[in-house]
C-alpha cells in the first residue's frame, strides 16, 4: 500500500519527467559493462581464494584446483539458468527480493533485500580498496595515501553514475573489453606453453605451501569451494536491474546474463587449467593472476597490461552496485519499506537519491576500514550467498507450482550448494568479522519493518484506499506576518486577499523600547497606507518570533474550529545564490513554528528580487 500525499505527488511531478527514450537505457552489451564488472573482476581473486585454501594440503592439495573450479563453474551454470528464469518471471527487477516476496513470504523477501543491500554496499568498498591495493602494489610510494585515493575513485564512479547508467556503461566499456581480452589471450597463450616463460614476479617471495601434507579432506575441499564461490558475486546484478534495459528489457537482460555466465565460466576454467599446467604455488605478496600473466606472457609489456587492466576493473567494479542497488531501493520504496524518496527518478533515468546514499555509506565504510581490503573481504560474500539461496529456493516453489520438476530439481541443487557455501563461509570467517553481517541482517530487516509500520500508520490516518468525504467550502482566514511596509508586504497581502475570506496582518512586538518604537511606527504607517487589512500586534516578552504567531493561530482555532487558518509567509529571494546568505531567515523561523505547533496551512510566498 503506497502513501501518496499531495506534496510527494508534486515532488514526483517535478523530479520525474516523462521517459526520455531508449537512449538512456542499456543494451545487452552496455548492460555487461554497467552491471557485470563485479563478476568479471572476481576472476582476479576467485581462483586465488581456491589456491590459498588448498595450499594447506601441500602440492597434493593444489591438484584439486581444477575439480573445485569445475564444481564452481557448474554452480555458475545453475545460477545463470536460474536468474534467466527470474528475469523472465520478474521483469520489474528485484532479483531474489522479488522471488522471495512472491513465493516465500514478506519476511523472507525482506531478508533477501537486506542481504542484497549489504552485498551492494560492501561490494563498492571492497572493489575500490582492491583496485587501489593493486595500484599501491605497483607504486609502493602511494600506500600512505590509499584512503584518499579510494575516496577519489568513489567520487569518480559516483559522478559518472549521476549522469545515468548508460553513460557509466559507455565510460567503462573499454576497460571491460581490455580486461576480458587480456585474460582470454593469457589463457590461450598459456595453453601453448609447456612451462612458465618467466617466474620473475614470484622470485624471492616465500611460498605459502604447507609441507609434508599428503591428504585432502572433504572439509578442506568444501572450504575451498566456498571460498572460490566469491567469484560468483555479481551474477545476480542483471536480474536486479532489468528495468534499466531497452525494450524488450527481459530478453536483452537474459542475453546479458548468458554472456556474463559464458565469459566468467571460460575465464575461471581457463585460469584453473593454467594453474595446474604450470604447477603454480602461491607465494606471499604476489597474486596468482600476476604469476599466471608472468608465466604465459613473460615479464614484458603484456604482463603490465594484465596488471593495470585488473587494477582498473577492480576499482570500477563498484559500478555494479550503482546499477543494481538504486533499482532495488525503488522496489522497496514502492512496497513502503524504505522512504519514498528512493523511488523518485531524475533526468536520464537516474535514481539519484539511491546513488548518493550508496556513495555516502560506502565512503563511511572506506574511512572505517582505512582503505584496507582485508578488513572488508570477510564480510563480502555472505550476503550474496544468502540472496542466492533464497532466490533458488523461491524458484523451486515457482517451478513446482507449474509442475516443471526438472527445473525445480536444478534450482533445488543450486539452493543446497549456495546454502552450504553460506554456512561454511559464515563459520570460517565468523571471527574475522562475519559476525557483523550476522547482526546487520536482522537489524536491517527490523528497519524495513519500522518504516513499513510508519507508512501504515500514516496511510490509516490519511484514509488511503478508502473513499473520502466530498469536499466542502469552509470559511478561511489568512494571516500574513509582517515587519515593515515594502513591496513584499503588498504582494503578500494581494495574494492573501485572493486566497481567503478574511485577511489579517500580524506583527510581533518585543518588550524592549527600541522594538516598541518600531512597532508603533509600523502601526502609524499602516494606518496612513490603509490597505483594508487590519494589523494585529502580538506581544512577546521573550525574543521569540515564531511562537507568538503559532500561539495566536491556536487561539483562533480554539475560538472558531470550523475556520480554515492559513499562514502566508512572505520572503524575498535574491537573484544570486550567495546573496541568500545575507537573509535574516525570519520567514523560515515563523513557518517552522507554525508547522510544528499547529495544524494551520503554511504557504511561503517568494518574491524574486
Amino acid at each position: 500500500m503506497g502513501v501518496q500525499t499531495t506534496e510527494s505527488s508534486a515532488v514526483r511531478g517535478a523530479e520525474e519527467p516523462p521517459d526520455t527514450g531508449a537512449r538512456h537505457r542499456l543494451t545487452a552489451v552496455t548492460g555487461l559493462a554497467a552491471l557485470s564488472l563485479d563478476a568479471m573482476a572476481s576472476v582476479a581473486y576467485g581462483p586465488e581464494a581456491i589456491v590459498l585454501v588448498l595450499a594447506a594440503a601441500g602440492a597434493h592439495g593444489l591438484g584439486f584446483t581444477l575439480p573445485v573450479t569445475l564444481a564452481i563453474a557448474g554452480l555458475l551454470a545453475v545460477l545463470v539458468a536460474s536468474y534467466r528464469q527470474v528475469i523472465a518471471a520478474f521483469p520489474d527487477g528485484g532479483g531474489s527480493y522479488a522471488v522471495a516476496r512472491a513465493h516465500l513470504g514478506r519476511r523472507t523477501g525482506l531478508v533477501a533485500a537486506a542481504s542484497l543491500v549489504l552485498d551492494y554496499v560492501l561490494n563498492v568498498a571492497v572493489a575500490v580498496t582492491a583496485g587501489v591495493a593493486a595500484l599501491t602494489s605497483a607504486f609502493p610510494g602511494l600506500y600512505g595515501d590509499r584512503l584518499a585515493i579510494c575516496l577519489g575513485v568513489l567520487v569518480l564512479v559516483t559522478a559518472v553514475n549521476l549522469r545515468g547508467i548508460v553513460d557509466s556503461a559507455r565510460a567503462f566499456l573499454v576497460p571491460t573489453v581490455v580486461f576480458v581480452g587480456a585474460i582470454l589471450a593469457m589463457v590461450v597463450v598459456g595453453l601453448f606453453r609447456d612451462a612458465p616463460v618467466s617466474t620473475a614476479t614470484s622470485a624471492g617471495h616465500a611460498s605459502v605451501l604447507a609441507d609434508n601434507a599428503t591428504t585432502v579432506g572433504a572439509l578442506l575441499l568444501l572450504k575451498a569451494f566456498a571460498s572460490g564461490c566469491s567469484a560468483l558475486t555479481g551474477v545476480e546484478a542483471i536480474a536486479n536491474a532489468v528495468p534499466s534495459f531497452r525494450a524488450p528489457a527481459a530478453r536483452r537482460a537474459m542475453r546479458a546474463e548468458v554472456a556474463l555466465g559464458a565469459l566468467l565460466g571460460v575465464m575461471l576454467i581457463g585460469l584453473s587449467v593454467l594453474i595446474s599446467r604450470f604447477g603454480l604455488q602461491p607465494v606471499e605478496g604476489v597474486t596468482v593472476l600476476a604469476q599466471l600473466a608472468d608465466a604465459s606472457f613473460g615479464h614484458n609489456a603484456a604482463f603490465y597490461v594484465v596488471q593495470f587492466a585488473t587494477m582498473l576493473l577492480l576499482a570500477l567494479s563498484a559500478n555494479t552496485s550503482f546499477g543494481g542497488l538504486p533499482v532495488l531501493l525503488k522496489l522497496l520504496a514502492r512496497d513502503d519499506y524504505v522512504p519514498h524518496v528512493f523511488g523518485l527518478k531524475a533526468d536520464r533515468q537516474v535514481h539519484r537519491h539511491g546513488v548518493v546514499w550508496l556513495a555516502v555509506v560506502s565512503a563511511a565504510l572506506l574511512v572505517f576500514s582505512g582503505g584496507d581490503t582485508n578488513t572488508l573481504v570477510p564480510l563480502f560474500a555472505i550476503g550474496v550467498f544468502v540472496g542466492f539461496t533464497i532466490a533458488q529456493t523461491g524458484m523451486v516453489l515457482h517451478w513446482r507450482a507449474r509442475r516443471q520438476w526438472g527445473r525445480a530439481a536444478l534450482n533445488g541443487l543450486g539452493a543446497v550448494l549456495t546454502g552450504v557455501s553460506a554456512l561454511v563461509v559464515t563459520a570460517t570467517k565468523f571471527h574475522d568479522g562475519a559476525w557483523l553481517i550476522v547482526i546487520a541482517l536482522p537489524v536491517l530487516v527490523g528497519l524495513f519493518e519500522l518504516v513499513h509500520r510508519a507508512y501504515g500508520r500514516i496511510g490509516e490516518r490519511l484514509g488511503v484506499g478508502r473513499i473520502p468525504a466530498p469536499p466542502h467550502r469552509a470559511r478561511s482566514l489568512v494571516l500574513v506576518p509582517v515587519s515593515s511596509l515594502t513591496r513584499l508586504t503588498s504582494e503578500a497581502l494581494t495574494a492573501a486577499v485572493s486566497l481567503g475570506d478574511e485577511v489579517r496582518a500580524v506583527t510581533v512586538c518585543h518588550a524592549d523600547p527600541e522594538d516598541r518604537e518600531q512597532t508603533e511606527a509600523l502601526e502609524r504607517d499602516w494606518a496612513l497606507w490603509n490597505p483594508g487589512v487590519p494589523l494585529v500586534r502580538l506581544a512577546s516578552e521573550r525574543r521569540s518570533l515564531g511562537r507568538p504567531v503559532s500561539a495566536y493561530v491556536r487561539e483562533l482555532t480554539a475560538a472558531a474550529p470550523d475556520v480554515r487558518v492559513t499562514v502566508l509567509v512572505p520572503e524575498a529571494e535574491p537573484e544570486r545564490l550567495w546573496q541568500r546568505l545575507l537573509q535574516n531567515r525570519r520567514g523560515a523561523v515563523v513557518a517552522h513554528a507554525v508547522r510544528r505547533d499547529t495544524d494551520a496551512v503554511v504557504c511561503r510566498l517568494r518574491l524574486r528580487v
